[in-house]
């Protein structure tokens, strides 16, 4: 039987559809931002790295240039010396660019964080609802 003012047992799971329904729409809208969110993340650094490979590049062809023109007489060294400071510099710059990529978090933390207060609700909810026997 229904209980009065309850609306019976096909309201309550139109109910609890509706809200499952509503859950999971503000979920994937969430889940949507956060794909956004590191979507621009990685172009930026992808940018930044483009960037400074560039101009990396363009200041080693001119700085050996000059340094080759002004000690013609040491080439060899000046070349040696070059390779090695700017072999340094370039695995400088790959760990700055491998930390900067990392993450400070998943990139779904929030999403899964949510889904899990959902589903702590959810048990809070049903064991409220069972009788003890």
């Amino acid at each position: 039987m229904a209980k009065p003012g309850g609306g019976g047992l096909f309201a309550s799971f139109r109910n609890i559809a509706a809200t499952l329904l509503a859950t999971g729409h503000t979920r994937l809208a969430l889940l949507g931002n956060e794909l956004q969110i590191e979507k621009h993340r990685a172009l930026r650094l992808l940018g930044v790295a483009a960037a400074l490979a560039f101009c990396l590049g363009t200041a080693l062809l001119l700085a050996i240039g000059l340094a080759l023109v002004l000690m013609w007489e040491q080439r060899v060294a000046v070349l040696c010396v070059g390779i090695v400071l700017f072999g340094g510099l370039a695995v400088y710059f790959y760990r700055l660019l491998m930390r900067a990529g990392d993450a400070p978090e998943h990139p779904f933390a929030g999403s899964l964080a949510e889904l899990q207060e959902d589903l702590r609700q959810l048990k809070a909810a049903t064991s409220d609802g069972k009788e003890p026997r």
